[in-house]
């Protein structure tokens, strides 16, 4: 059976991953700082396993009987910069294993359409109103760039469209590579369970190696 590290695991997308993943037969570990929530998750989902410390403390010791690793963590937008140093904590422990390793990235790394000209991020720097959380998807796509230049490292990435919200997965889901994805409705919009399913379905069939997608609601 798979084992499933999630980093993370009491935030919004990190309790999507873990239904997601005890639906599909994974074994789980959850890994978080605020074991009250994590023993609300433990109680919800009874048969998984908790790894209650800093993300930044996980050490080689931790990770030795899981088989994949997600990165779920989350910052408020004047740390935005921990994206970038717990990706490179993961890498250091990981460099010239065969464990595999997932980030949630954001969506400023992503075009904005098919000519490759302009990212998303430079939508978001250009806007005078973003400037409270500007630094979170621009230090996402910092952790994008840094992920790209790992060789030795089986990672993947997962970019979600412009809106990421809590919600069930979408009955139609769309997936891409390195353009923003919009709906028929030109609504670029992901849900936890949308990104979930995605995610999950990665771990298992092994699709990505070394990239990045991108997954939105249809």
């Amino acid at each position: 059976m798979t084992k499933l590290l999630i980093i993370g695991a009491t935030g919004m997308t990190g309790q999507a991953l873990v239904a997601e993943a005890v639906a599909n037969g994974l074994s789980v570990i959850a890994n978080g700082r605020n074991l009250d929530k994590l023993n609300a998750l433990n109680n919800e989902f009874q048969d998984i396993n908790i790894l209650n410390k800093d993300a930044f403390e996980i050490k080689l010791s931790d990770l030795e009987d899981v088989d994949v690793i997600i990165d779920a963590f989350a910052t408020a937008p004047d740390q935005a910069y921990l994206q970038i140093d717990l990706a490179a904590h993961l890498i250091a422990l990981l460099r010239n294993s065969s464990k595999r390793i997932g980030f949630i990235l954001g969506a400023g790394s992503l075009y904005t359409d098919e000519s490759k000209i302009k990212l998303t991020y430079d939508l978001i720097a250009a806007d005078d109103s973003t400037k409270p959380w500007r630094a979170i998807p621009e230090n996402q796509l910092y952790e994008l760039e840094f992920l790209r230049r790992v060789k030795n490292v089986n990672w993947f990435g997962v970019s979600p469209g412009s809106n990421f919200i809590a919600g069930e997965k979408s009955d139609n889901i769309l997936v891409g590579d390195d353009i923003l994805l919009t709906n028929d409705q030109n609504v670029s919009e992901t849900t936890s369970g949308t990104m979930a399913f995605k995610v999950i379905e990665e771990v298992k069939n092994n699709q990505y190696n070394q990239k990045r997608f991108t997954v939105a609601n249809g």
